[in-house]
């Protein structure tokens, strides 16, 4: 399939997502998921598996589409009477106009008769659909009745909240349209002093390339084991990395890493992903020497600049405290954002499709359990591979 076909496909619709580039796919396709790419015309709905047909089939209806996702899926068993099992995922899928509700009523009826025949223990989706912006119980908590009125339909329908949310729910986003003055401006006075004072202190950053991959993945595998999160192997990383810095065309996805040196030393760094008029910080990783300097706050500011230069009009913290209060793992990676002066967005989650309610009541029931032993190994193996 040509992937700038897709992605052109999916850049027009509202709320167009990295994550369902064709680009990301790709990646899954690597680590034992199957990529599905369904399109809604206005008489027709589509599923092309990534086959060299699909591009003649895709070009035909780029201006046509009302709707699109990349739906990935995967085998659980491969063999025995289970064998058929799988999990369907749209990540930030699917992509439409939520608040068409005959289009909406139309998606998700075709959702939900594709995950019945593909033998899916569960549907997840977890669209941008906005519930609320602002902190809950703060001045500024504006409530979104379009998104609570989407959330009630898939309730009715029997999707369920998933116990499993893939992605953050909550964010952080920054308004690019602003000046940059602007835009320094409507950030935490600490904040500001921060982004300068690195500056005063030496600190630069530079775009990083294909050959900063290694050192950037050791950064990425200290600061998990520092801050105790859990990553996976060099080459997922790699694949990703590297597929995203090799799409640099026009109007396509794009990622750069940005590299915070100090005297010739990289210190800190974050990945920058663009596509369709938004930015996102989705890697950020630090050493221990030189924090006093500030370079993460240097980072943030350069990736904001780089963003407003490709054209974005947002750049996406990504991610959000579920709870906003200490009690949430996520406070203290939040109050360094909220600093940069975006404005916190609350959208859906992931909510589940479940054709089979016994075979989702028992995934549910192992799977949490097997995921524990898998970030526990994982952790394990990180530790070892930095010794």
């Amino acid at each position: 399939m040509n992937s700038n076909i897709w992605n052109e496909i999916i850049s027009k619709l509202p709320d167009p997502h990295f994550l369902q580039t064709y680009e990301w796919g790709q990646v899954k396709a690597k680590y034992g998921w199957i990529p599905y790419y369904a399109v809604w015309t206005e008489k027709q709905f589509s599923v092309i598996s990534d086959q060299s047909s699909a591009t003649d089939h895709l070009s035909l209806i780029t201006d046509h589409c009302l709707a699109a996702a990349l739906i990935l899926k995967r085998q659980i068993l491969s063999r025995g009477f289970a064998a058929r099992l799988s999990v369907l995922y749209a990540p930030k899928g699917p992509l439409l106009d939520w608040n068409n509700e005959p289009l909406r009523t139309r998606v998700l009826n075709d959702l939900q008769s594709f995950a019945k025949k593909q033998g899916a223990i569960f549907l997840k989706l977890d669209p941008d659909v906005v519930l609320g912006r602002g902190v809950p119980h703060s001045e500024e908590e504006v409530t979104e009745n379009s998104g609570q009125a989407v959330m009630s339909d898939l309730k009715r329908r029997g999707w369920v909240y998933s116990s499993d949310q893939i992605q953050f729910r909550n964010s952080v986003l920054v308004d690019l349209t602003a000046s940059e003055d602007e835009i320094l401006m409507l950030m935490k006075p600490k904040t500001r002093y921060n982004v300068r004072l690195a500056g005063k202190k030496g600190v630069t950053v530079r775009v990083g390339t294909v050959d900063d991959l290694p050192a950037l993945y050791k950064m990425y595998a200290e600061t998990s084991v520092r801050d105790g999160f859990v990553i996976r192997d060099e080459n997922y990383y790699m694949t990703v990395w590297k597929l995203f810095m090799g799409s640099a065309v026009s109007g396509q996805p794009s990622a750069i890493p940005l590299i915070a040196d100090v005297d010739g030393e990289a210190v800190a760094a974050i990945f920058l992903f663009t596509f369709a008029g938004r930015g996102y910080y989705v890697y950020g990783m630090s050493r221990n020497a030189h924090r006093e300097k500030m370079p993460t706050y240097l980072l943030q500011w350069e990736a904001m600049k780089h963003a407003k230069a490709e054209g974005c009009i947002t750049y996406d913290l990504w991610g959000a405290p579920e709870v906003f209060d200490e009690s949430d793992s996520m406070w203290g990676v939040y109050r360094f954002k909220e600093g940069l002066g975006g404005e916190v967005v609350r959208t859906l989650g992931a909510y589940d499709f479940a054709p089979n309610k016994l075979w989702y009541k028992m995934y549910a029931d192992i799977m949490p359990r097997v995921l524990d032993v898998m970030r526990s190994r994982g952790k394990q193996k990180t530790k070892q591979t930095l010794e």
